[in-house]
């Protein structure tokens, strides 16, 4: 079960019509996440809550991050806002105030879709996001208290990288508040090198995916130092020396995606953190403020002017379509009429009843009178047989 959370948030309120709902909800809207964005874009940017939207391979350490977070800013005094979007974990570290345990079964997903386990998260994620809107309501309610939104995810990375439900989560929190994505990264598994490039091209195709300010966070650094990664990502002679010593395919793959893939990379914010012993907290807050700060002068604005420009197109397509629809109703020409034809006479025939109507109708009835006839003689012979029997 989840843990507590505050009064009016959603682990009071279930979805009805969701597969695997738990209980009766009065949650009455129906609109999908869509309907939330751009839905409160004029309130001001400085007065909302930072959305931190941990994602991370599975084993890196994500819950136990999101933990500590929460655990530092109490802490700290401050107010965080945790939501848990892993529906198949079995307990939750931290206090969420919005589980989408709470929402969707997870297991009853996977009995009445007929799915495995990873099919079976997806499914339960993009069933979720189609009630995201509601957790918008949720946020902006509790936005003049928190300051920060937290969010875990389930390890299962391909949600956020090509299924429907992270591009309708993190859309729509991109539409209202400063959103910023953390890839948390296992260093002590990063010590290999193919290791490392591969969650080098999930962090690419993340970033460029969701084009949001992106924030590298290296957890257990308590285990393994970050800093070779960090030199990894910057110099791409010390990762092409280090790949020198494994001969194997994958790392000629390694080295031939590090080619194409340095320069996207080499300039990714990073941060070190130890999840468990706390460390590295005060540089990630304050690399977060960095990505708030980005998201502020080159996200929104960009979303602002694709917004502006998409209004200007519906614009001028909508004064096309009068225009045409103006045309379509303008004066015709003049219709000269046949000479002995005249308007409002006497005889208006019904509609469908022009003369070869008529003519048809003469003809069935010529047809009803001859069978009549031939139904007449035959009875007639009847009788005549009868009578000569008797």
């Amino acid at each position: 079960m989840a843990q507590a959370v505050s009064s009016d948030e959603l682990d009071a309120q279930h979805v009805d019509d969701i597969p695997g709902s738990e209980s009766t909800s009065e949650m009455a809207t129906s609109s999908t996440a869509e309907d939330a964005i751009g839905s409160t874009t004029d309130m001001a940017t400085s007065r909302k809550p930072i959305c931190i939207v941990c994602l991370g391979m599975a084993g890196s350490g994500k819950t136990t991050f999101v933990q500590r977070l929460n655990a530092h800013l109490h802490a700290r005094k401050v107010q965080p806002y945790a939501i848990n979007l892993d529906p198949a974990c079995y307990e939750v570290p931290f206090p969420a105030n919005i589980d989408i345990r709470d929402t969707v079964d997870y297991k009853e997903v996977m009995k009445q879709y007929g799915l495995g386990p990873n099919g079976g998260i997806v499914t339960a994620l993009n069933l979720f996001a189609t009630r995201f809107d509601q957790v918008m309501g949720f946020i902006e309610r509790r936005s003049s208290e928190c300051e920060y939104v937290i969010f875990d995810t389930p390890g299962q990375i391909e949600v956020f990288t090509w299924s429907a439900s992270g591009s309708i989560i993190t859309e729509a929190l991109a539409s209202t508040f400063p959103t910023v994505i953390v890839y948390v990264m296992d260093t002590s598994r990063c010590v290999s090198p193919v290791t490392f490039m591969s969650n080098m091209l999930y962090a690419c195709s993340i970033l460029y995916k969701t084009k949001l300010p992106f924030l590298v966070v290296f957890n257990k650094i308590d285990i393994v130092d970050h800093s070779f990664a960090v030199e990894w990502m910057q110099d791409f002679d010390a990762f092409h020396e280090a790949l020198e010593q494994d001969t194997s395919y994958s790392s000629n793959l390694s080295r031939s995606m590090a080619l194409v893939l340095d320069e996207f990379y080499k300039n990714f914010h990073t941060v070190g953190v130890s999840a468990v012993l706390g460390t590295g907290l005060v540089e990630f807050f304050d690399a977060v403020d960095v990505a708030r700060n980005e998201y502020d002068t080159h996200y929104r604005p960009e979303m602002e002017r694709l917004k502006h420009e998409k209004a200007l197109a519906e614009d001028i397509e909508k004064k096309e379509q009068l225009e045409r629809l103006k045309h379509d109703l303008g004066k015709g020409k003049e219709v000269h009429l046949a000479a002995g034809v005249t308007i409002g006479g006497p005889y208006k025939p019904e509609l469908g009843m022009g003369g070869d109507d008529i003519d048809d109708l003469d003809d069935e009835g010529e047809m009803e009178d001859q069978e009549g006839q031939l139904e007449a003689d035959s009875f007639q012979r009847f009788l005549q047989r009868q009578g000569s029997k008797s």
